[in-house]
């Protein structure tokens, strides 16, 4: 990168836009001037101008000065949208209503959760002695912070509930300060472990210590947020004494860009060990036998399991040294098999339960059977089987939607699931394995009425003929004229599945007349690891593609029109987004991208990035660098194209997605844009790629729902609620 100096040379004062500029309108936004220099990267003999590469230095006064100076021009532009103060006042009531997590149970009988009362700016962890018992806070990051920039990122409770290891965040960082309590008092003890990324916390059953996994610190003087990680490695730290002090447990230092991650089986024998390259669906798996679980040996030999990263191992309980496994070796989609810890070579495991019709999402041990969850084309079933593979029964599901936060002991008849859909509020339900019977524990009230709208699973061609599922929610007597502002919602990667939740917003769009709708894309796992593969490395235009066509669907099949479709997308859906209107910027009325990944020859550099090599492939390769290339958002903007009204978003404390990529994408678009449609860029502070205080979230929710309902044609608001 050149050192150069940058200039800002233009600023953007509120009386730039006089109103809201739509395609067509003669008012064109003077955007913020950013500073372009004579930076080229050559990639095997291709020279690729990188005039905005300097915008990578985040620390960078001028870049300041700069992001300042766009949001001020958003700000502007959306304080004169009439619809976004109805949908802001609308939001916030939906949005203020209760909620809860599924509760985590010990063989003791307690159960740790976590609750919002509506508008908090994070859910409150509770406690409770029992399901009957009266639950009390342990634990409110609410004050922590005023403005949330305090997150609670995760937590553990000891087995027995003495204590909670907790992780929290600053702006909701991927890095993570370690902290633990003492449940009864609410005395927070002095042991304090840093530098813990992409890890979770695994209690040894003395409830003396736990293992977790940490990267080395970044140099001094060198940005966090940026800092390319590696070497993660696990440890364990003992109650009572320091950081420094901690035992090594498990490292590959010939592995820099090794993910490491342990837990411990539920009767406390077991460590597991998970060694997983990059972030794909593969894992190895390796195990070390603890000893007796009051006296567990923490320095007890790792041993391999299933050594080779050929498919995904992840056990989901024990029966003495007979170990349940869920594993997609030779069944892409998910069996369950057994197997022995003295012997287990796959030629010798018991299939317990095979491959289905549906994608097996995850499993677990309750009350000596397995209950899975399946995922059936993105509609959760929940089956409950013994262990010799024999199906006990189905458990009822109150309509088409999905089912998460399984919770579930193997020596507890009791049972934990919540259940959500488009139009279904998060409920939280028990489940009493011996006796088949379920309770609802916890239904939100919302001020919502649903009877009128519904969700329909349709299906449609791609491109090269491939049959996509996609979801769309509606009023029932829909008329197919064509006239609807609709959202088109995608993801796409990493072999994540966009399953039916419920989202406040989406009420709100409801009645003002919008449709909603998600295709299950390629590169997710709505069909197992076939179509996850189908839609990375060099197969990604698969994604885009399929994505083209699901707008292409809604447009023939009468829903909307070009200029009443809105695409939005975040993180890899935010890559979607971006090359979705680079590569057909006249398929869409309005676009939203969100944290997205946006510079494809260089995203491997920064933070976490190198990880996702896997899912794209690195322009260090001549053979990756040709099909990255061809649709990198930032590399195939075309000065002179008239581009969708846009809205971009990210924050300076996204150390995931780091925010270069939304400045560099900005900046270049801005300066091509070939009519007025408008671009906005907006950077906020004290968030990150995976948190935002809930305050922020709702502004942020209705100021892009207003900006594309605004350039859609939405005009006529209800009655203010």
């Amino acid at each position: 990168m050149k050192a150069t100096l940058h200039i800002l040379t233009c600023l953007v004062l509120a009386t730039a836009c006089i109103l809201p500029a739509r395609a067509g309108d003669e008012h064109k936004l003077a955007y913020p001037v950013a500073h372009r220099d004579a930076t080229v990267d050559t990639y095997f003999g291709t020279r690729v101008p990188a005039p905005y590469q300097w915008m990578e230095n985040l620390s960078d006064p001028a870049l300041h000065r700069w992001v300042e100076a766009e949001n001020r021009l958003t700000e502007s532009y959306l304080s004169k949208i009439p619809l976004r103060g109805w949908i802001r006042h609308r939001l916030t009531r939906l949005w203020n209503h209760a909620r809860e997590s599924t509760p985590e149970q010990l063989k003791n009988g307690m159960l740790f959760f976590r609750r919002n009362s509506g508008l908090q700016n994070q859910g409150v962890l509770y406690v409770q002695n029992g399901p009957d018992a009266q639950a009390r806070v342990l634990l409110d990051p609410n004050t922590l912070s005023p403005d949330g920039s305090i997150a609670l990122a995760g937590s553990a409770p000891s087995p027995g509930g003495r204590y909670l290891a907790y992780a929290l965040s600053r702006g909701g960082s991927d890095w993570r300060t370690l902290h633990v309590l003492d449940v009864a008092t609410g005395k927070v003890l002095p042991d304090t472990v840093r530098w813990v990324k992409f890890s979770g916390i695994a209690w040894t059953h003395d409830g003396k210590g736990f293992f977790y996994a940490r990267y080395p610190e970044p140099p001094h003087g060198e940005q966090a947020i940026s800092h390319a990680v590696t070497h993660q490695k696990l440890y364990y730290h003992r109650l009572g004494t320091p950081q420094s002090a901690d035992t090594l447990i498990y490292a590959l230092p010939r592995e820099p860009r090794a993910f490491i991650g342990a837990s411990v089986s539920e009767n406390g024998r077991y460590l597991y060990v998970f060694v997983q390259k990059g972030a794909i669906s593969k894992n190895r798996l390796y195990y070390a036998d603890l000893g007796k679980p009051d006296r567990p040996d923490v320095r007890a030999r790792i041993r391999p399991l299933y050594p080779k990263e050929n498919a995904s191992y992840e056990p989901i309980g024990n029966i003495g040294s007979t170990l349940y496994l869920q594993t997609t070796l030779d069944a892409p989609r998910g069996r369950i098999v057994a197997t022995r810890f003295d012997d287990p070579d796959p030629a010798h495991w018991r299939t317990v339960v095979p491959q289905a019709k549906g994608v097996l999402a995850g499993a677990t041990m309750a009350n000596g059977d397995i209950l899975a969850n399946y995922r059936l084309v993105a509609q959760s079933r929940l089956v409950l089987f013994d262990t010799r593979g024999k199906r006990l029964r189905t458990l009822h599901l109150p309509t088409l939607g999905s089912v998460s936060g399984l919770s579930a002991r193997n020596d507890s008849s009791t049972a934990y699931y919540a259940f959500s859909s488009f139009l279904y509020p998060t409920t939280i339900y028990r489940y009493n394995v011996a006796r088949g019977t379920t309770k609802v524990t916890f239904r939100p009230k919302v001020d919502f009425d649903p009877d009128a709208y519904q969700t329909r699973q349709v299906f449609y061609r791609s491109k090269d003929g491939t049959r996509v599922p996609m979801f769309i929610v509606a009023r029932k007597d829909i008329r197919l004229d064509g006239s609807h502002p609709t959202v088109l919602y995608g993801y796409g990667g990493f072999d994540i599945t966009i399953t039916p939740r419920f989202n406040p917003m989406l009420p709100v769009w409801l009645e003002l007349g919008g449709v909603y709708a998600v295709p299950n894309l390629r590169g997710g796992g709505v069909y197992g690891e076939a179509w996850h593969h189908a839609g990375m490395l060099g197969r990604k235009q698969n994604v885009f593609d399929d994505f083209a066509w699901a707008a292409k669907y809604l447009i023939r099949h009468g829903y909307t029109r070009s200029s009443r479709l809105a695409i939005q997308g975040y993180s890899n859906g935010g890559l979607l987004v971006g090359a979705s209107i680079t590569q057909r910027p006249t398929l869409f009325g309005a676009a939203y991208i969100g944290h997205g990944v946006l510079d494809m020859l260089r995203y491997q550099k920064f933070s976490g990035g190198a990880f996702w090599v896997p899912e794209y492939g690195s322009s260090a390769s001549r053979k990756a660098f040709q099909w990255l290339i061809r649709y990198s958002p930032l590399h195939n903007i075309h000065p002179g194209t008239c581009y969708p009204p846009t809205f971009i978003s990210t924050s300076w404390d996204d150390d995931r997605v780091v925010p270069s990529h939304e400045f560099k994408f900005t900046a270049r678009l801005q300066r091509a844009q070939g009519c007025s449609n408008p671009i906005l860029l907006r950077t906020t502070g004290s968030t990150s790629h995976v948190y935002m205080p809930t305050g922020k979230m709702i502004r942020q929710t209705a100021d892009v729902w207003a900006f594309e309902g605004w350039n859609l044609g939405v005009r006529k608001v209800p009655s203010m609620k």
